[in-house]
């Protein structure tokens, strides 16, 4: 399945399923390191020809968007803002023009509320960017739904870093929570995130009926970060 992106007047391919691997604000993925993981990821994604796109931290999304041209890129946050006096926040055009295709929202470690989440949905879609909202819980899953993102991504915090995966240690919390989203929009595609650490995970993540996972640790803190990918990448195949 093919999504195609009008991005910077050229048409991107955003393959699914798709891999998101968030370098968080891991040393291991930050300034020399990042444009060294983020060509791991360009690399493992051509020779095995799956989507693989990263959510580095913001002062190397500009750089690894100059350098890798063909890798997508997400922002790890937007704040529910546009352009003006906001000190500090991160406006939804400052990512786009950094290089990002789209963004993360209301990850677990930078939780917003409900009205900030639909906020940033509209402002994301106002800037062509594309939403991949986090939720902790089929409820919340169904709350989001509502605001019509383009991807849910469920992601239970207890599991986060656990190297536990919730495609196995809660399969039902991903199958429950991608029937209520259908339920309310089933055009909007279902990532699985939290404790993913191995090609079965990705397995059972895609048998659930996800379209991807998103993954940090077991990658940026790897010692063979290509190994895993590589891993992960004949699994989504």
């Amino acid at each position: 399945m093919l999504i195609f992106l009008n991005y910077k007047n050229k048409m991107m391919k955003l393959k699914l399923p798709l891999i998101i691997v968030n370098f968080k604000a891991y040393e291991e993925a930050i300034g020399k390191n990042a444009l060294r993981l983020a060509k791991f990821c360009r690399d493992v994604a051509k020779k095995y020809k799956v989507n693989i796109a990263i959510a580095p931290q913001f002062c190397d999304m500009f750089r690894i968007s100059q350098k890798f041209r063909d890798l997508p890129i997400f922002s790890q946050h937007i704040d529910p803002i546009e352009q003006g006096k906001f000190t500090g926040h991160i406006s939804a055009l400052s990512v786009k023009i950094a290089g990002a295709i789209g963004s993360l929202i209301n990850h677990s470690e930078r939780k917003l509320k409900l009205n900030e989440i639909k906020s940033c949905i509209e402002i994301a879609k106002k800037n062509n960017l594309i939403s991949v909202c986090c939720a902790a819980s089929a409820k919340e899953a169904e709350k989001i739904a509502k605001f019509n993102p383009d991807f849910i991504a469920i992601e239970p915090p207890e599991l986060i870093g656990t190297g536990i995966a919730v495609s196995k240690a809660k399969p039902e919390l991903v199958t429950k929570s991608i029937k209520k989203i259908q339920k309310v929009n089933k055009n909007i595609k279902v990532l699985c995130g939290a404790g993913i650490s191995s090609g079965k995970d990705v397995e059972k993540a895609l048998e659930l009926g996800t379209c991807g996972i998103i993954v940090a640790s077991a990658i940026v803190k790897a010692k063979n970060p290509k190994k895993v990918l590589k891993e992960f990448a004949l699994a989504i195949k």
